[in-house]
Formats: C-alpha cells, structure tokens, sequence
C-alpha cells in the first residue's frame, strides 16, 4: 500500500485547535470524514477538509480509483513558526505576544499504484 499525502504548511491556526478534531477522522474514510467536519463549526475544520480533498485529488491524480472509500491513516498537526511581537503593559513592562501557526499533514492510504 502506498500512502498519499497533502500538507497545508503555515496555516495561521495555532495546532492545539487543530489536534482537538483529527482524531475524529483518523481512521475514516475521506467521504465520512469530509462530511464529519462539515458539522464542525470552527476554522480548523475547513483547514482540514482542505487538505483532505488535496490528498484525495493527489490519489486521484495518481491512478487511484473510488477515492471516497480510501481510508485517513495519518493526520498530524504540527507547531510552524510563531510571530511575535511585544505589547507594552503596566509599570513599564513588555508583553511578548505569539502568534501561533501549523502544518496540517494527512496521508491517505492508497492500494498500490
């Protein structure tokens, strides 16, 4: 079996709100999963379906036939690079705020190509 993947590298969401929903769809099949994240109602879940409908296209573009019945064996967000910037607080002090991103990865696995 061969594995797919797609990774949305510097998303402006911090991993922890993304790590919250992959376990649902880990496991799953792209269909299920794409229409599971449909009922979430937050950012990181449109990030996700994104990128599985990327994976899916890359197993489609590949030669994979019936993608939707695929199954979701790795989905990983990992910590990017942070922004960070200092905002002035009381008696004089700084603030050192972090704007935090991710890299979104999921592998989908594909029978041989």
């Amino acid at each position: 079996m061969a594995l797919v993947r797609s990774e949305h590298r510097h998303a402006r969401i911090a991993c922890t709100k993304v790590n919250r929903l992959l376990p649902v769809i880990r496991g799953k099949e792209v269909g299920e999963s794409l229409e599971l994240l449909k009922a979430f109602p937050n950012r990181a879940a449109r990030m996700v379906e994104a990128v599985i409908q990327t994976a899916a296209a890359n197993a489609a573009n590949a030669g994979v036939r019936n993608v939707e019945k695929l199954k979701i064996v790795e989905a990983v967000a990992n910590g990017g690079p942070m922004f960070k910037r200092i905002r002035p607080r009381a008696r004089g002090m700084a603030f050192l705020e972090r704007h935090r991103s991710s890299h979104i990865r999921i592998g989908i696995d594909a029978p041989e190509l």
